[in-house]
């Protein structure tokens, strides 16, 4: 799926597009939200603005963190919810238990496979996130279009962009023993960031029109005007 989606080969368009796109989504594994999923980026970044007022790279992050999901739109392969919603975790090691649903692990055949069954599997202590293969998803499609268009965002919302649906070590403590000393400062924000990405989705209406000029500015502060996606 990396290689196929690192050619970033499907279409150019802004951030402020690709969020207008994803209102044609509905993450069906969230069980709070049946509002498109423009409002759900709206409303998790305006609570961040509210409470972090001078970080405005995390106002950015919180708009754009699940813009990967247009993953599931014909126009970008049509993938199934499974393939670009839900938790994510890391191959080529042991399936940590907190994991959801572990139990359905064991139809899978590294489960049983010595190479990969083990604490570290084929990594090694400390070796960083950033050498670990997660299982795929809009968090990393996300992370990859972000990093290959050359954002100027700073590593911490990279880190949220490519992490936030790694419930296993945000949520559970899982998988410390793979992260290096960048891991650890980035992790205080993305658990920073969690609390608004679960909790501020409200049924209060955002004023896009309102708004929209502000996160215009962020965008063109940290992106091209144009990506390649």
């Amino acid at each position: 799926m990396r290689e196929e989606y690192a050619k970033l080969n499907r279409v150019e368009m802004s951030i402020w597009e690709c969020c207008e796109l994803l209102n044609e989504v509905v993450d069906e594994s969230d069980p709070d939200l049946d509002e498109p999923q423009i409002e759900h980026l709206l409303q998790t970044a305006e609570a961040i603005r509210r409470d972090y007022p001078d970080e405005d790279w995390l106002h950015l992050t919180g708009l754009i963190h699940d813009l990967g999901k247009v993953l599931n739109l014909p126009s970008f392969g049509g993938l199934p919810q499974w393939a670009v919603v839900g938790d994510i975790f890391p191959v080529g090691c042991r399936f940590d238990e907190s994991i959801v649903h572990h139990k359905y692990f064991k139809e899978n055949p590294d489960y049983n496979n010595p190479a990969y069954n083990t604490k570290y599997g084929i990594y090694s202590e400390r070796c960083g996130l950033n050498n670990v293969m997660m299982s795929w998803g809009h968090d990393d499609y996300m992370y990859l279009v972000a990093k290959e268009n050359d954002t100027t965002l700073p590593s911490a919302a990279l880190f949220i962009i490519r992490y936030h649906s790694f419930y296993a070590l945000h949520k559970e403590g899982a998988y410390k023993h793979l992260m290096n000393d960048e891991d650890f400062e980035n992790l205080k924000w993305l658990h920073i960031f969690n609390k608004y990405d679960l909790y501020s989705k409200s049924k209060i209406r955002i004023d896009v029109e309102r708004v929209r000029p502000y996160y215009l500015s962020l965008i063109e502060k940290y992106f091209p005007a144009k990506l390649k996606w």
